[in-house]
């Protein structure tokens, strides 16, 4: 099977040569997604809680495209312009995941403006 990409309105427009998911064989890779609302096409201004709910709404508006949601997803990449955000970014995240929680990687990044960047694979096979 070719890989396949998917594009949606109801998240922010890619800003550069790249999907906003693609599919291969049995997985669904989300690009990084930041907290820009897809109405606006803003950044929302606001505290890492704020930031991470938009972020994960985005995330769901994608893997909605894809037929899949965060159920599926088995596997995210954080990244947090400062990991002393961790706790409260995190409070905010496990609301979004059922059990069992998908694996993670979270990292501290430079990002420009923002608090919080994720991206995901989930699993449709």
């Amino acid at each position: 099977m070719p890989k396949q990409a998917f594009q949606t309105d109801n998240a922010p427009r890619p800003g550069g040569a790249y999907s906003q998911a693609i599919r291969a064989g049995d997985f669904i890779y989300v690009a990084g997604q930041v907290p820009v609302d897809p109405t606006t096409g803003k950044l929302v201004n606001g505290e890492i809680e704020e930031q991470t709910a938009r972020v994960l709404d985005n995330v769901q508006a994608i893997l909605a495209t894809t037929g899949t949601t965060m159920n599926d997803v088995v596997k995210t990449t954080v990244h947090l312009s400062d990991i002393s955000l961790f706790a409260r970014f995190n409070a905010v995240y496990t609301g979004y995941f059922p059990d069992p929680k998908p694996a993670r990687t979270t990292v501290g990044s430079q990002l420009p403006g923002f608090h919080v960047e994720i991206d995901v694979v989930a699993y449709v096979g």
